[in-house]
Protein backbone atom coordinates (compact mmCIF):
# COMPACT_ATOMS: atom_id res chain seq x y z
CA UNK A 1 0.00 0.00 0.00
CA UNK A 2 1.27 3.39 -1.00
CA UNK A 3 2.12 5.92 2.21
CA UNK A 4 -0.06 8.65 3.55
CA UNK A 5 1.28 11.62 1.88
CA UNK A 6 1.97 9.84 -1.46
CA UNK A 7 0.45 11.54 -4.38
CA UNK A 8 0.48 8.96 -7.63
CA UNK A 9 -2.07 10.69 -9.36
CA UNK A 10 -0.45 14.36 -8.90
CA UNK A 11 -3.87 16.00 -8.14
CA UNK A 12 -3.39 19.65 -7.14
CA UNK A 13 -7.20 20.57 -6.37
CA UNK A 14 -10.47 21.14 -7.86
CA UNK A 15 -10.68 22.95 -11.67
CA UNK A 16 -14.56 23.09 -11.70
CA UNK A 17 -17.97 21.95 -10.97
CA UNK A 18 -19.98 20.93 -13.86
CA UNK A 19 -24.40 21.23 -13.67
CA UNK A 20 -27.00 19.91 -15.32
CA UNK A 21 -30.02 21.34 -15.28
CA UNK A 22 -33.57 21.00 -17.00
CA UNK A 23 -34.46 24.50 -16.70
CA UNK A 24 -30.61 26.14 -16.95
CA UNK A 25 -31.81 29.14 -17.17
CA UNK A 26 -33.20 29.28 -13.44
CA UNK A 27 -29.70 27.78 -11.87
CA UNK A 28 -27.74 30.36 -14.06
CA UNK A 29 -29.88 33.39 -12.36
CA UNK A 30 -29.51 31.35 -9.34
CA UNK A 31 -25.19 31.44 -9.75
CA UNK A 32 -25.92 35.27 -10.64
CA UNK A 33 -27.29 36.01 -6.87
CA UNK A 34 -24.46 33.97 -5.58
CA UNK A 35 -22.33 36.88 -6.79
CA UNK A 36 -20.90 34.44 -10.04
CA UNK A 37 -20.85 35.88 -13.50
CA UNK A 38 -20.93 34.04 -17.11
CA UNK A 39 -17.37 35.08 -18.14
CA UNK A 40 -17.24 32.83 -21.54
CA UNK A 41 -19.60 30.26 -23.46
CA UNK A 42 -18.55 27.07 -25.26
CA UNK A 43 -17.15 28.10 -29.01
CA UNK A 44 -19.65 24.85 -30.23
CA UNK A 45 -21.95 23.86 -27.33
CA UNK A 46 -25.02 25.89 -24.70
CA UNK A 47 -22.37 25.51 -22.33
CA UNK A 48 -21.52 28.88 -20.20
CA UNK A 49 -17.97 29.04 -17.71
CA UNK A 50 -19.51 30.94 -14.45
CA UNK A 51 -16.67 32.27 -12.20
CA UNK A 52 -16.31 33.80 -9.10
CA UNK A 53 -12.89 33.71 -7.10
CA UNK A 54 -10.89 30.67 -8.18
CA UNK A 55 -14.15 28.78 -8.38
CA UNK A 56 -15.12 27.68 -11.72
CA UNK A 57 -18.91 26.38 -12.80
CA UNK A 58 -19.53 24.99 -15.93
CA UNK A 59 -23.35 24.87 -17.05
CA UNK A 60 -24.20 22.82 -19.66
CA UNK A 61 -27.41 23.25 -21.46
CA UNK A 62 -26.26 21.47 -24.49
CA UNK A 63 -29.47 19.03 -25.96
CA UNK A 64 -28.71 15.29 -25.99
CA UNK A 65 -26.01 15.84 -23.89
CA UNK A 66 -24.17 13.76 -21.06
CA UNK A 67 -25.55 16.54 -18.59
CA UNK A 68 -29.17 16.95 -19.83
CA UNK A 69 -29.41 12.91 -20.28
CA UNK A 70 -28.09 13.54 -16.20
CA UNK A 71 -30.86 15.99 -15.61
CA UNK A 72 -33.51 13.91 -17.07
CA UNK A 73 -32.70 11.24 -14.50
CA UNK A 74 -31.73 13.42 -11.16
CA UNK A 75 -33.07 16.85 -11.78
CA UNK A 76 -30.78 20.15 -10.96
CA UNK A 77 -27.80 18.41 -9.75
CA UNK A 78 -24.07 18.28 -10.54
CA UNK A 79 -22.95 15.47 -12.82
CA UNK A 80 -19.15 16.41 -13.07
CA UNK A 81 -16.46 17.91 -11.23
CA UNK A 82 -12.63 17.75 -12.47
CA UNK A 83 -9.22 17.52 -10.68
CA UNK A 84 -6.17 18.93 -11.38
CA UNK A 85 -3.58 16.93 -11.59
CA UNK A 86 0.11 17.40 -13.37
CA UNK A 87 -0.21 14.88 -16.56
CA UNK A 88 -3.80 13.78 -17.46
CA UNK A 89 -2.89 11.22 -19.85
CA UNK A 90 -0.70 9.93 -17.23
CA UNK A 91 -3.10 10.42 -14.09
CA UNK A 92 -5.94 8.66 -16.43
CA UNK A 93 -3.78 5.91 -17.34
CA UNK A 94 -2.66 5.24 -13.51
CA UNK A 95 -6.63 5.31 -12.46
CA UNK A 96 -7.68 2.71 -14.77
CA UNK A 97 -4.74 0.56 -14.05
CA UNK A 98 -5.77 0.94 -10.37
CA UNK A 99 -9.39 -0.24 -11.24
CA UNK A 100 -11.31 2.89 -12.38
CA UNK A 101 -13.92 2.98 -14.60
CA UNK A 102 -12.53 4.78 -17.95
CA UNK A 103 -15.39 7.01 -19.68
CA UNK A 104 -15.11 7.55 -23.61
CA UNK A 105 -15.35 11.27 -24.37
CA UNK A 106 -16.15 12.73 -28.10
CA UNK A 107 -14.30 15.76 -28.71
CA UNK A 108 -15.68 17.69 -31.57
CA UNK A 109 -12.62 19.22 -34.06
CA UNK A 110 -10.61 21.21 -32.06
CA UNK A 111 -11.95 20.49 -29.00
CA UNK A 112 -10.27 19.16 -25.95
CA UNK A 113 -10.38 15.52 -25.50
CA UNK A 114 -10.66 15.47 -21.63
CA UNK A 115 -10.42 12.43 -19.96
CA UNK A 116 -12.57 11.25 -17.27
CA UNK A 117 -13.49 8.19 -14.97
CA UNK A 118 -16.55 7.30 -13.52
CA UNK A 119 -17.16 8.97 -9.85
CA UNK A 120 -20.21 8.79 -7.41
CA UNK A 121 -23.23 7.81 -8.66
CA UNK A 122 -23.96 8.66 -12.23
CA UNK A 123 -21.46 11.44 -12.29
CA UNK A 124 -18.23 12.27 -14.10
CA UNK A 125 -14.54 12.81 -12.73
CA UNK A 126 -12.46 14.39 -15.17
CA UNK A 127 -8.74 15.00 -15.00
CA UNK A 128 -6.97 18.50 -16.32
CA UNK A 129 -3.49 19.71 -16.45
CA UNK A 130 -3.97 22.63 -18.81
CA UNK A 131 -4.31 25.41 -16.01
CA UNK A 132 -2.27 28.31 -14.99
CA UNK A 133 -0.04 26.55 -12.05
CA UNK A 134 0.80 23.75 -14.30
CA UNK A 135 3.12 23.81 -17.08
CA UNK A 136 0.86 24.18 -20.07
CA UNK A 137 0.50 28.23 -21.35
CA UNK A 138 -2.62 27.89 -21.60
CA UNK A 139 -6.13 26.52 -19.62
CA UNK A 140 -8.79 24.56 -20.82
CA UNK A 141 -11.23 27.65 -21.28
CA UNK A 142 -8.61 29.57 -23.83
CA UNK A 143 -8.87 26.14 -25.91
CA UNK A 144 -12.56 25.63 -25.52
CA UNK A 145 -13.99 28.65 -24.82
CA UNK A 146 -14.82 32.43 -26.09
CA UNK A 147 -15.13 35.20 -23.74
CA UNK A 148 -18.53 36.85 -23.08
CA UNK A 149 -18.28 40.43 -24.26
CA UNK A 150 -17.34 42.70 -20.66
CA UNK A 151 -14.27 40.10 -19.78
CA UNK A 152 -12.07 40.22 -22.37
CA UNK A 153 -9.59 41.80 -20.39
CA UNK A 154 -10.05 39.20 -17.54
CA UNK A 155 -10.01 36.70 -20.48
CA UNK A 156 -6.79 38.11 -21.92
CA UNK A 157 -5.30 38.01 -17.71
CA UNK A 158 -5.09 41.76 -17.66
CA UNK A 159 -8.00 42.06 -14.77
CA UNK A 160 -8.79 40.05 -12.03
CA UNK A 161 -11.34 37.71 -12.02
CA UNK A 162 -15.10 38.83 -10.63
CA UNK A 163 -15.20 39.11 -6.76
CA UNK A 164 -18.69 38.69 -6.53
CA UNK A 165 -19.74 38.18 -2.74
CA UNK A 166 -16.64 37.09 -1.84
CA UNK A 167 -16.60 33.33 -2.70
CA UNK A 168 -12.49 31.80 -3.28
CA UNK A 169 -12.71 28.69 -3.64
CA UNK A 170 -14.01 25.09 -3.38
CA UNK A 171 -13.44 24.08 0.03
CA UNK A 172 -15.00 21.12 -0.27
CA UNK A 173 -18.35 18.91 -1.50
CA UNK A 174 -19.97 15.83 0.25
CA UNK A 175 -21.21 12.22 -1.50
CA UNK A 176 -24.22 10.95 0.06
CA UNK A 177 -24.30 7.16 -0.15
CA UNK A 178 -26.75 3.89 0.66
CA UNK A 179 -26.61 2.54 3.91
CA UNK A 180 -23.39 0.09 3.99
CA UNK A 181 -21.98 1.65 1.11
CA UNK A 182 -19.51 4.22 3.31
CA UNK A 183 -16.45 1.87 3.35
CA UNK A 184 -16.67 1.20 -0.11
CA UNK A 185 -16.59 4.88 -1.40
CA UNK A 186 -13.75 5.52 0.85
CA UNK A 187 -12.05 2.78 -0.20
CA UNK A 188 -12.65 4.07 -3.83
CA UNK A 189 -10.70 7.52 -3.20
CA UNK A 190 -8.02 5.36 -0.91
CA UNK A 191 -7.27 3.16 -3.51
CA UNK A 192 -7.23 5.50 -6.57
CA UNK A 193 -5.93 8.69 -5.67
CA UNK A 194 -4.70 7.83 -2.12
CA UNK A 195 -7.25 9.72 -0.21
CA UNK A 196 -6.63 9.67 3.32
CA UNK A 197 -9.68 10.04 6.17
CA UNK A 198 -8.77 12.80 8.28
CA UNK A 199 -11.93 12.21 10.30
CA UNK A 200 -14.66 10.01 11.27
CA UNK A 201 -18.25 10.26 12.84
CA UNK A 202 -20.73 8.60 14.26
CA UNK A 203 -23.85 10.75 15.22
CA UNK A 204 -26.48 9.71 17.12
CA UNK A 205 -29.15 13.04 16.97
CA UNK A 206 -32.61 13.18 18.92
CA UNK A 207 -34.55 11.27 15.96
CA UNK A 208 -31.90 10.01 13.71
CA UNK A 209 -28.26 9.81 13.08
CA UNK A 210 -25.35 9.19 10.60
CA UNK A 211 -21.88 8.02 9.92
CA UNK A 212 -19.35 10.32 8.25
CA UNK A 213 -16.03 9.78 6.68
CA UNK A 214 -14.32 12.63 5.88
CA UNK A 215 -11.35 12.27 3.00
CA UNK A 216 -8.44 14.34 1.53
CA UNK A 217 -6.17 14.52 -1.04
CA UNK A 218 -2.96 13.56 -0.97
CA UNK A 219 -2.11 17.94 -2.11
CA UNK A 220 -4.52 18.79 0.63
CA UNK A 221 -6.57 20.61 -2.07
CA UNK A 222 -9.75 18.16 -2.38
CA UNK A 223 -11.93 17.62 0.42
CA UNK A 224 -14.25 15.17 0.14
CA UNK A 225 -16.62 13.75 3.26
CA UNK A 226 -18.89 11.26 2.43
CA UNK A 227 -22.29 10.85 4.58
CA UNK A 228 -24.83 7.70 5.70
CA UNK A 229 -27.42 7.40 6.98
CA UNK A 230 -28.08 5.11 10.02
CA UNK A 231 -31.82 5.03 9.07
CA UNK A 232 -34.83 6.05 6.82
CA UNK A 233 -35.57 9.72 9.17
CA UNK A 234 -32.69 11.64 7.88
CA UNK A 235 -31.87 14.09 5.11
CA UNK A 236 -29.15 11.97 3.99
CA UNK A 237 -32.40 9.33 2.96
CA UNK A 238 -34.13 12.15 1.73
CA UNK A 239 -31.81 13.32 -0.84
CA UNK A 240 -31.03 9.55 -1.75
CA UNK A 241 -35.14 9.37 -2.71
CA UNK A 242 -34.73 12.63 -4.23
CA UNK A 243 -32.59 12.24 -6.24
CA UNK A 244 -32.68 8.64 -7.34
CA UNK A 245 -29.62 7.58 -5.79
CA UNK A 246 -25.93 8.28 -4.66
CA UNK A 247 -24.52 11.87 -5.67
CA UNK A 248 -22.86 15.03 -4.83
CA UNK A 249 -24.95 16.25 -1.92
CA UNK A 250 -23.59 19.55 -1.53
CA UNK A 251 -20.61 22.38 -2.16
CA UNK A 252 -19.18 24.46 0.46
CA UNK A 253 -17.48 27.36 -0.88
CA UNK A 254 -14.76 29.74 1.38
CA UNK A 255 -14.88 33.22 1.97
CA UNK A 256 -12.13 35.27 3.71
CA UNK A 257 -15.46 37.12 5.18
CA UNK A 258 -18.44 35.05 5.54
CA UNK A 259 -20.50 38.01 7.51
CA UNK A 260 -19.75 40.22 4.55
CA UNK A 261 -21.01 37.46 2.18
CA UNK A 262 -24.09 36.22 3.98
CA UNK A 263 -24.75 39.93 3.97
CA UNK A 264 -24.46 40.10 0.29
CA UNK A 265 -25.85 37.02 -0.18
CA UNK A 266 -29.09 37.97 1.31
CA UNK A 267 -29.62 41.57 -0.07
CA UNK A 268 -29.32 39.60 -4.06
CA UNK A 269 -32.09 37.58 -3.01
CA UNK A 270 -30.49 34.32 -1.59
CA UNK A 271 -32.60 32.36 0.72
CA UNK A 272 -30.36 30.49 3.22
CA UNK A 273 -31.04 27.58 5.11
CA UNK A 274 -31.68 28.04 9.39
CA UNK A 275 -28.82 26.72 10.65
CA UNK A 276 -30.30 24.48 14.18
CA UNK A 277 -28.67 24.97 17.37
CA UNK A 278 -27.48 21.38 17.69
CA UNK A 279 -25.24 22.75 14.52
CA UNK A 280 -23.16 24.71 16.85
CA UNK A 281 -23.54 22.44 20.26
CA UNK A 282 -22.30 19.74 17.99
CA UNK A 283 -19.06 21.69 16.40
CA UNK A 284 -16.69 20.41 19.37
CA UNK A 285 -17.52 17.02 18.09
CA UNK A 286 -16.93 17.53 14.74
CA UNK A 287 -13.49 19.44 14.85
CA UNK A 288 -10.38 17.61 15.13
Amino acid sequence: MAELRDNPIQTDGFEFVEYAASDPAALGELFERMGFEAVARHRHKDVLLYKQGDVNFILNAEPRSFAQNFARRHGPSVCAMAFRVRDAAAAYAKLVERGAWGVENHAGPGELNIPAIKGIGDSLIYLVDRYPENAFGNTIYDVDFRPLPGFEDFWRGEAPPPAGAGLTFVDHLTHNVHRGRLKEWAEFYERLFNFREIRYFDIEGKLTGLKSRAMTSPCGKIRIPINESSDELSQIHEYLEEYHGEGIQHIALHTADIYASVEQLRAAGVQLLDTPDTYYEMVGKRLP
